[in-house]
């Protein structure tokens, strides 16, 4: 398995367009029509609505790079819905930042002794699996 970057999995390219349709979303992003609506039920997003049309803002997008990204790197919706929260506290997205790098350090501690679980495991069934060939 190839580790891929998030950032250019997900890029955020700048555009000067305001508003998007969900097609183009879709298709900037590889996602489904039905994630969207998903995420919006969720309240990660907030397109507005015109009749039956939703009409997705620059914030709506920016917003669903950073799901996506979570998304890719293991973080719950619930995570990465206070991390998007935490961009509206108008500090130049300071705190947003630093809880980012915190929960991302805390996912790779978790990650690591999940590992560590794994190697110790595959050590047990290798020795177990000698054995047995062995007769004994």
């Amino acid at each position: 398995m190839v580790a891929r970057d998030c950032i250019s999995t997900f890029p955020l390219a700048r555009c000067e367009t305001e508003t998007f349709g969900i097609a183009e979303l879709c298709k900037e992003f590889g996602v489904t029509a039905r994630a969207l609506r998903f995420y919006e039920e969720e309240g990660l997003v907030s397109p507005r609505r015109e009749g039956a049309v939703r009409v997705y803002s620059r914030r709506d997008r920016a917003r669903l790079v950073w799901i996506l990204r979570g998304r890719s790197l293991g973080f719950s919706l619930d995570e990465i819905g206070e991390l998007l929260d935490l961009y509206d506290l108008g500090d130049g997205r300071v705190q947003q930042r630093a809880m980012t790098v915190r929960r991302c350090r805390e996912h790779a501690e978790r990650l690591r002794h999940e590992l560590d679980e794994i190697r110790d495991r595959i050590e047990q069934l290798t020795a177990f699996a000698d054995r047995l060939e062995q007769g004994r």
